[in-house]
């Protein structure tokens, strides 16, 4: 079977790729198949996060054994392969290429081929160009910052005299819906 993975960036809107990989290939081979098909060395830490419909990250599966608690699962990208973790089409990943700073490309499959497989991963849709591989700590601040300033509450708003919890009751609130928590 192969499978069909739509990844794109958060960092660049016109960035995607699409690779296409056999469904017993292991994640080492998926991640040198995402890094080869961005221009990325091999040589930064990465990791994939198996995550739930809302990228809410549920299973890691890591470049290099971390020396987790025995009693928690290990998953090493070298001996797991993606059809332990992966089965249904829409299952939805992270993979996180600049650790320090925990910038990540988003990952779907699209699509199960099955009756097909592959030798090596193919990328078969290279579309924009990728973001920096590794971001200076300084220069993510900034950029925090930059984005941030627009929507930049007032730093006392909390212990603002001002500040009345009520307020969030108010009926004209519209942004918040109970039933999207569930």
């Amino acid at each position: 079977m192969i499978y069909k993975f739509l990844i794109v960036s958060e960092e660049v809107d016109d960035f995607k790729r699409v690779i296409k990989i056999d469904a017993e290939a292991t994640f080492k081979e998926l991640n040198d198949a995402i890094l080869d098909s961005v221009g990325y060395n091999h040589k930064e830490m990465t990791s994939f996060f198996i995550c739930d419909d809302d990228w809410e990250k549920r299973v890691e599966v890591t470049l290099i054994d971390m020396g987790r608690d025995s009693s928690e699962d290990s998953w090493l990208m070298d001996t797991t392969h993606l059809n332990e973790l992966i089965e249904d089409e829409g299952q939805r990943l992270m993979f996180v290429f600049d650790y320090m700073t925990d910038r990540a490309f988003y990952m779907e499959l699209r699509e199960t081929i099955p009756g097909e497989d592959l030798d090596k991963p193919v990328c078969t849709k290279s579309v924009g160009e990728p973001p920096v591989q590794v971001m200076d700590l300084d220069e993510m601040e900034k950029k925090i910052a930059a984005q941030s300033s627009d929507t930049d509450l007032d730093a006392d708003f909390y212990g603002s005299d001002d500040y009345d919890i009520s307020e969030l009751d108010d009926d004209s609130f519209t942004g918040y819906d109970p039933r999207d928590e569930y």
